[in-house]
């Protein structure tokens, strides 16, 4: 049988091989999760972007048809009021500064 004999600077070039190797696989699963992540937030740009301007359309639909048939000023007051209300909590919402203060994970 033949003995494997190794120095070691060829065993400490093997490591470092290998340490490298474990590095740059470290890194590319970062950058996949990196650009997971970015495409899953487009999508979910998109997502919320096509109910709002479906809820808009509905909204102004509603109102349309109340304020084109006159009648009942209490009507008018709601189909008006309550989207108006919806709105201004979340301009309030979006416009309110808070803070989430949380751990940073290293994964």
């Amino acid at each position: 049988m033949t003995e494997i004999s190794l120095t070691p600077t060829q065993i400490l070039a093997g490591v470092g091989v290998l340490l490298v190797f474990l590095w740059v696989w470290r890194a590319s699963v970062r950058r996949a999760k990196a650009a997971r992540d970015a495409a899953r937030s487009g999508a979910r740009l998109l997502s919320l972007a096509g109910r709002v301007l479906f809820t808009a359309g509905l909204i102004v639909a509603v109102q349309w048809v109340v304020i084109t048939h006159p009648g009942n000023p209490w009507l008018l007051l709601a189909v008006l009021g309550f989207p108006a209300l919806f709105a201004s909590y979340a301009l309030t919402r979006a416009l309110t500064v808070t803070t989430v203060d949380s751990r940073r994970d290293r994964r």
